[in-house]
């Protein structure tokens, strides 16, 4: 694995282009990228939605985050990996997360984005509250539906 951050907690937007660039940067025996790129929704739970404001805990969310990466790496032949998860307000249509990886060949990408993926949704410790129009505030669980796609993941 390249010297390239693996892990990144930010408020700023993020480019897709330039962040699988780097990604690569190095790596010829690359066959696949496999990128996700999560948004902020308008509705939730059949509401409006006007802000998603997200909050971590320093620290720990970065070993959490490096820890199912690294697990990833374990599960699957991948060449190099990256989750960047946005921090602070954000609006419907902002990007929130990205999970990059690259392997050989594309199952072992598709594998570990779809494993990184569900883990972040369900066990990743980031706190969501949303904001209504009418100014009302909600924290967010993760879904049932969330929760089943992560147990396919365990051994």
């Amino acid at each position: 694995m390249s010297e390239y951050p693996h892990i990144k907690i930010q408020q700023e937007d993020f480019d897709l282009t330039t962040e699988v660039a780097a990604l690569r940067a190095g790596h010829k025996d690359i066959g696949a990228v496999v990128s996700f790129v999560g948004t902020v929704r308008d509705i939730n739970e059949g509401d409006e939605v006007s802000i998603l404001e997200l909050e971590h805990y320093p620290g720990m969310t970065e070993k959490a985050l490096e820890k199912i990466r690294l697990e990833a790496h374990e599960r699957w032949a991948l060449e190099s990996s990256l989750i960047i998860h946005r921090i602070g307000k954000m609006y419907p249509t902002d990007q929130i997360v990205l999970v990059a990886v690259s392997s050989r060949h594309r199952e072992n990408a598709f594998y570990a984005s779809h494993f990184i993926m569900d883990y972040l949704k369900t066990n990743a410790p980031f706190w969501k509250k949303e904001t209504l129009p009418n100014g009302d505030e909600r924290w967010v669980d993760a879904r049932i539906t969330d929760k089943e796609a992560e147990n396919r993941w365990i051994k």
